[in-house]
């Protein structure tokens, strides 16, 4: 037998015929067993689907209350590591406060060592501080309680009474500030 060659020409082929064409008929009895296979078929395939279903709404379910469960456990010890750094500023504290021989100037040191500690957790959990003296005045940042009249350019930050934070670049307590106002002259008649 030879190989079919690049420039040999396909013969024709004869037309296909359907899958059912092909086949004899079918007694009525036949026609009627092919049709209760086929609807068990259909049947055990529609039992399969629904468990599959029944399974994965479950699962769905489950992941859903694993999730709400996750976010309240979120919620509630979301604050751990910033409360386990805070410990060692509360210790630094405790011992202060049991030294019995203590003079100004060694208070001065631990209130300071005390101080830097509190500053390195806040720098490791991302809060700054805001300190707005002599800037123009931002109510996004600040929260003036008094205006005063000055020689400084009005809406500048005169005082901070208090420091902001910012968390993550988010406020979470704004400065409070006194705010320089322009000069009223009383004219004399």
């Amino acid at each position: 037998m030879s190989e079919p060659t690049e420039n040999a020409t396909p013969e024709a082929s004869p037309e296909v015929m359907p899958a059912e064409a092909a086949i004899p008929p079918a007694t009525p009895e036949q026609r009627i067993g092919e049709l209760e296979k086929l609807l068990a078929d259909a049947q055990s395939k529609a039992a399969e689907s629904y468990d599959q279903f029944v399974r994965t709404k479950a699962e769905m379910e489950n992941i859903r209350r694993r999730s709400a469960e996750d976010v309240l456990k979120a919620q509630k010890f979301g604050v751990e590591k910033i409360a386990d750094a805070l410990l060692a500023v509360k210790d630094s504290i405790d011992a202060a406060l049991v030294v019995e021989n203590t003079s100004v100037e060694s208070f001065k040191t631990g209130v300071e060592l005390t101080a830097r500690q509190l500053t390195n957790v806040f720098e490791k959990f991302s809060i700054v501080e805001v300190n707005p003296a002599g800037e123009k005045f931002d109510p996004t940042k600040h929260q003036a309680i008094a205006a005063l009249e000055s020689d400084q350019t009005p809406n500048t930050v005169i005082t901070v009474m208090q420091k902001g934070y910012l968390l993550h670049d988010r406020m979470i307590r704004p400065a409070l500030v006194t705010v320089a106002k322009e000069k009223t002259t009383s004219g004399s008649a």
